[in-house]
């Protein structure tokens, strides 16, 4: 499993902060617009465990449907074998590489989905909640979605037409099928809705959910009777389940549905599933009224990002605008790739990847404020103290100032990470108290006060170069959600753990506004560059 997490949460009484990704089609390999949403939910998760909460994240793979059907045919193996070999050799490899800390790693071809799949349908069945009937319209395979007359673009002649998404082709289908009796929820949805206005986010997400409900809902097609691949009706065999209405049940499934009632009562509901927006019709209307069928609560939170955008076109192997993490993580790192767009891009907003920004950012942030920070603040302390962190003895206003401004980043950052889901808000606040301890040691001089041989400029000395290190202590704390590699060498660097603070992932958001947490005395070492200088942009 990728990178997985030991925070096992079962027999414990208390919830659990869940937050789930989309589980990702397995046609292709993995690109930035994957990992973007499932690095954002490892932030989250992380900070939320920085808090000193209980956390359950979960993401994974969607394995059925007529597009990894046709897929596999066309690569001369089963749907099974595909589905396989690109799990274990690109998807869950690469959240290992990203560092993703996720709990649960779930496959919709597993039988502890599959089995519950179907006593999930067989309830809603059961309770005359579907009906059997035909449908007849337009199907775009690549979005494995029934698409209305509004979302499809004209073709090259006069019949054809396009799925607005991929710019492809749409199918007409014509087939016996059965129907969730989604229209009758219409009104349920629009009163939870208005009584849980943050249940959707961003505002314009929810404005558009708003919309198409208001305009009157349809009944769902929820199963096809033209190929095999995917989850057969329990009632009916000749019919496999609409992947979508698989798919969603994830979710539940693999928090303990039908299978362990005391993991799933702390786990669910999930406090946040985070979507792409092309996705949220699902998440924010779909599943919702499947589960108010089912008798079971809703999600607190659907968030839906915006779309990672190359060359005005939404990132995606169809457009052949899919490029791979491993492309930019080779060059920039793991850490700074983990950064770098949540830092860019407001979460919940549409962004254009820029390298020319990355190496922008890269080097104005990360290598010379932050990195230069660490590196000149262990130096000094090796050169004048010979590497003992000094104690402070004439805390002053600019010491004070320091304080303060460390007790705003930890207030904002953990309002707009934690709460908000405004990583770059939170990760600017950080980063603006790393540049007011840049621009402490600019005014205080150190390098100056060290020629002072008196007792009183030695305890100057000591001053600066013990509030510098102590902001840096706390901004390994902050950071080890979103950089969990740097911060940890910051960590072993400063001699924090050592000096009888434990271990970082043991260090609490709250505290880290706790001013003097850092002991004098800790031996602080000049590790490696935190951030090296880039090497020319490797060749397209």
């Amino acid at each position: 499993m990728a990178a997985t997490a030991d925070h096992s949460t079962t027999g414990a009484s208390a919830p659990a902060y869940y937050v789930s990704t989309p589980i990702y089609y397995v046609n292709d390999r993995p690109h930035l617009g994957h990992a973007y949403t499932t690095v954002a939910g490892d932030v989250l998760t992380r900070w939320h465990r920085q808090r000193g909460e209980k956390v359950w994240y979960l993401t994974g793979t969607d394995e059925h449907g007529q597009k990894i059907m046709r897929t596999a045919e066309a690569n001369g193996v089963s749907p099974q074998e595909w589905c396989d070999k690109l799990v274990e050799e690109a998807w869950k490899p690469l959240w290992e590489h990203l560092e993703i800390a996720n709990d649960d790693f779930i496959r919709t071809t597993e039988e502890r989905h599959t089995a519950r799949v179907q006593e999930f349908v067989q309830d809603l069945f059961d309770k005359g909640e579907i009906y059997k009937g035909g449908y007849s319209g337009p199907y775009c395979v690549g979005c494995e979605e029934f698409k209305l007359p509004s979302e499809l673009l004209d073709g090259a002649t006069e019949d054809e037409k396009l799925c607005s998404v991929h710019k492809r082709p749409v199918e007409w289908l014509e087939e016996e099928n059965y129907f969730f009796r989604l229209s009758a929820y219409g009104p349920r949805l629009l009163e939870f809705y208005a009584a849980n206005p943050d249940f959707i986010q961003p505002a314009s997400a929810r404005n558009e959910v708003l919309r198409f409900v208001e305009q009157d809902l349809k009944d769902l097609s929820i199963s096809r009777s033209t190929f095999d691949w995917g989850v057969p009706l329990p009632w009916d065999e000749k019919h496999v389940l609409y992947v979508w209405v698989d798919a969603l049940q994830n979710y539940i499934t693999a928090a303990g549905y039908g299978s362990d009632p005391e993991r799933f009562a702390e786990l669910w509901p999930a406090s946040v599933h985070l979507v792409g927006k092309d996705i949220l019709r699902f998440h924010a209307v779909i599943w919702p009224a499947m589960l108010m069928a089912a008798g079971l609560p809703l999600p607190k939170r659907v968030v839906a990002n915006g779309w990672l955008m190359v060359g005005g076109e939404k990132m995606s192997k169809s457009n052949l605008t899919g490029i791979a993490p491993t492309d930019l993580t080779s060059h920039f790192g793991v850490d700074a790739y983990r950064y770098y767009f949540l830092r860019a891009i407001p979460f919940g907003t549409d962004g254009s990847f820029s390298w020319e920004d990355f190496t922008a950012r890269y080097t104005s942030e990360l290598a010379n404020d932050f990195g230069n920070l660490a590196s000149r603040v262990a130096a000094m302390v090796g050169k004048y103290f010979d590497g003992a962190l000094p104690a402070a003895t004439a805390h002053g206003e600019a010491e004070q100032a320091i304080a303060d401004g460390l007790a705003r980043a930890v207030d904002t950052a953990d309002r707009k990470i934690g709460e908000e889901l405004d990583f770059a808000g939170g990760l600017a606040a950080i980063f603006e108290f790393v540049k007011q301890v840049n621009g402490y040691l600019t005014e205080q001089e150190p390098w100056k006060v060290a020629k002072d041989d008196s007792e009183e400029g030695r305890a100057r000395l000591a001053t600066i170069l013990y509030t510098a290190a102590e902001a840096l202590r706390a901004t390994a704390v902050l950071l080890n959600p979103v950089m969990p590699s740097t911060a940890e060498k910051l960590w072993t660097s400063l001699g924090a753990e050592a000096a009888g603070l434990g271990a970082l992932s043991a260090q609490t958001v709250a505290t880290a506004a706790d001013w003097g947490r850092l002991p004098a005395g800790a031996t602080v070492t000049k590790g490696e560059i935190l951030f090296p200088r880039l090497e020319e942009k490797p060749a397209a």
